[in-house]
């Protein structure tokens, strides 16, 4: 496809295209979907250097490579020299790749169905009612800081039977993982701040695991405390490598998709407007705004053994970044996909990932955004960015920003 495996030339001049580069650059951030298209027209396999370490990086942009990739751990795999996020102990399920990785589902899986979910769903409703109460005589909001963050934040505490008083630590470990501050291309910095991280969550974890040892109670931690695999009890490490995933998860994911839903429909009226006047389209505009924006833009997995994909050569030990995003907007899976469409048929989108390793909490955040978006919109049917707002994002994985302030009458 590209001569002997090198990354595609484009341009004058025989340019080398850096797919990650264009991926982490500042403007990719504010609006992804051109360089999305560019890799997946000029280079859908895209080889650079790694970031860090040696070997190479492989980008995959389009639908069906990236869903083949999700779906063959034995080949890209999601283990833990994937992705060091700080962690001192293995992720799961995450970082478990099959056959081992189905108990580890089996053990977790239930704990988040349907049927548990919908148990909280009557809680979280009220909680949007709370928070929105607060500030809509105001006419305005930053909805980040005032919605999309201690939404998701609270019922995830409150799932886990954490104190509230803990958040604000939490929320600061977060993000210095997922987007710790040093300067752009210093990955050497945001690796020590990752590390660091790491430790504090171990041992807030461990003395949490403690307690709940010492006190059970009917809270999601509690149960993953006293729970079992294959008739054992669940080990420490285990449990903070589970715990570790739980936090990054419940407290940064839903909040970035929110930021990301509220921003297109305060730029989009008419698309707001159909939502307030038909809540029934909502569960289509959760799945149709969860693929167009993506907020989850790519994943990390690693090449487990020798292989050719595309007619490029892949080496064992290579990393691999299925572009999650660019495949959402694939045109050979989606018709119009640049387009919102509420009642999109046969919305196959990644948001959740696909394969073993499909999002654990999808019921879990998908209950979120749909309650959050009817109530919401039940009380604040019209609003718009405030005058002057520039929305800025943070380049990385996820598409997220610092504020979205809204306005209303």
């Amino acid at each position: 496809m590209y001569g002997d495996g090198e990354i595609a030339t484009v341009g004058p001049g025989d340019e080398a295209l850096d797919a990650l580069g264009m991926l982490f650059a500042v403007d990719t951030a504010n609006d992804p979907r051109p360089v999305y298209g560019r890799l997946r027209n000029e280079c859908p396999i895209a080889r650079g250097d790694a970031m860090m370490g040696e070997g190479s990086t492989w980008v995959l942009s389009r639908y069906d490579d990236v869903m083949w990739a999700l779906r063959h751990p034995e080949v890209f795999s999601s283990a833990p020299e994937a992705v060091d996020v700080g962690q001192e102990h293995t992720l799961i399920p995450l970082q478990i790749d099959p056959p081992e990785h189905a108990k580890y589902r089996r053990w977790l899986d239930p704990l988040f169905s349907p049927k548990r979910i919908a148990v909280i769903e009557p809680d979280a409703r009220k909680l949007v009612g709370e928070l929105v109460e607060r500030f809509v005589a105001n006419g305005s909001c930053d909805f980040h800081e005032e919605f999309a963050t201690p939404l998701p934040s609270t019922i995830f505490l409150r799932l886990m039977g954490m104190p509230q008083s803990d958040l604000a630590t939490l929320l600061q470990w977060r993000d210095n993982t997922i987007r710790p501050d040093v300067e752009p291309g210093d990955w050497e910095g945001a690796q020590r701040i990752r590390d660091e991280t790491g430790k504090a969550i171990t041992e807030y974890f461990l003395e949490a695991i403690a307690m709940k040892r010492r006190e059970p109670d009917d809270a999601l931690l509690s149960e993953l405390v006293h729970g079992t695999v294959e008739g054992r009890p669940i080990t420490d490490s285990e449990l903070l490598g589970t715990c570790h995933l739980m936090l990054l998860a419940g407290l940064d994911t839903v909040t970035a998709t929110l930021d990301c839903m509220v921003s297109y429909l305060a730029q989009h009226p008419d698309r707001r407007a159909m939502i307030v006047a038909r809540p029934e389209l909502i569960d289509g505009a959760v799945e149709d705004l969860l693929r167009h924006e993506t907020p989850v833009m790519m994943v990390a997995r690693v090449v487990k053994q020798d292989f050719e994909l595309g007619g490029m050569q892949m080496r064992k030990g290579d990393g691999l970044t299925p572009l999650i995003g660019a495949a959402n907007h694939d045109e050979h899976e989606f018709t119009d996909p640049d387009e919102v469409d509420f009642e999109r048929s046969g919305n196959r989108h990644l948001a959740f990932g696909a394969g073993p390793h499909r999002c654990l909490g999808s019921h879990l955040a998908r209950m979120e955004l749909r309650v959050a978006l009817d109530e919401f919109h039940k009380r604040i049917p019209e609003y718009r960015l405030a005058e002057g707002t520039e929305l800025v994002y943070s380049p990385g994985i996820r598409q997220t920003n610092d504020g979205l302030p809204l306005v209303w009458k």
